[in-house]
């Protein structure tokens, strides 16, 4: 039996136990990381570079390319450092670090994605008050709302979940430090503040479901009221993309908190907590590119910018 106090690290779990498959997970998640920093990169220089992008919809698609870098740069990294050189070890304080931030992360994301789709709602079925509701000040607050939100309900829950004694074990059942791991290594009488915490953060979250869910009902109605097809595929192309990352985001994440302990096992609980930390982040980047044209067409104006940049730098002046 140990308490807080005495723990000065924790023991992340490995994803394998033999050489060979630990330097495959660190390729698999070098190859994610990568592709999530590239994707996510290029949307935010896109948008940050394209004036015709200076719009409520790609700001906060910005917003969302930010969170996603920083959560998967959380614990995809620390993760492969450890398959590569065959350790365990995260410190207590990198560990309430690491879930501070994952946290803060992941909530501003969901507030990011519940205004994103009020914005859609806006911008389809009150079009003549667009400008009015979503002018420039008023999306700077509502991001700055989110973003404040996310770091307090990160902050009650690291304070609470770590103001717990941890009387068990320091090894904790997943590959980063997650709220669920943690709380399995406390007193078994000691952790109800905070579970009473996640249930009122899980009806808030669903709160915020139930809002997006109108929301797209009320989008639907109005786009098959819309005559031409031209104007059913613009409408669809911009909100489909939106609707499909948070499907995938509540669906995961939803299902790693709130799925019953009697299907719970170590390779359950890490193969959710990829999908809905490690695939969303890459994905992301490509699902809103793939159907938004306007977005494929200025980040390919740019890219092709830059490598005639380069060329005309590497040719030989006269």
């Amino acid at each position: 039996m140990s308490n807080s106090s005495s723990i000065t690290q924790f023991l992340l779990l490995a994803f394998a136990d033999t050489r060979e498959l630990q330097l495959l997970h660190f390729w698999l998640f070098l190859g994610i990381y990568l592709a999530a920093l590239l994707g996510n990169g290029l949307i935010i220089i896109t948008i940050a570079c394209d004036q015709h992008l200076h719009t409520p919809m790609y700001f906060f698609l910005l917003n969302l390319a930010l969170l996603d870098l920083g959560s998967i740069s959380i614990i995809v990294p620390k993760s492969m450092a450890n398959s590569l050189w065959n350790i365990r070890p995260i410190s207590y304080t990198g560990c309430v670090s690491q879930l501070f931030l994952f946290v803060f992360f992941i909530t501003t994301e969901f507030c990011i994605l519940t205004i994103m789709s009020y914005d859609r709602y806006v911008a389809i079925c009150n079009p003549l008050h667009y400008g009015t509701l979503l002018g420039s000040r008023a999306c700077v607050h509502m991001a700055a709302a989110a973003w404040g939100a996310g770091f307090l309900y990160a902050l009650l829950h690291t304070a609470s979940t770590f103001s717990l004694p941890l009387c068990q074990d320091n090894a904790v059942d997943q590959f980063f430090c997650e709220i669920p791991q943690i709380l399995k290594l406390s007193c078994s009488h000691s952790y109800h503040s905070e579970v009473g915490l996640i249930v009122v953060s899980v009806l808030v979250a669903c709160g915020c479901f139930v809002f997006v869910v109108v929301s797209y009902v009320q989008i639907f109605r109005a786009v098959l009221r819309i005559p031409s097809e031209q104007g059913r595929h613009k409408a669809f192309s911009t909100c489909l993309p939106h609707l499909a990352v948070i499907s995938l985001f509540i669906s995961t994440a939803g299902f790693a908190y709130l799925k019953p302990p009697s299907i719970s096992s170590p390779p359950l609980d890490l193969v959710v907590s990829v999908l809905y930390s490690v695939v969303p982040p890459a994905l992301n980047p490509l699902i809103y590119s793939f159907r938004n044209q306007q977005l494929k067409d200025a980040g390919w104006k740019l890219i092709t910018g830059w490598f005639s940049e380069a060329m005309n730098c590497s040719s030989p002046t006269a």
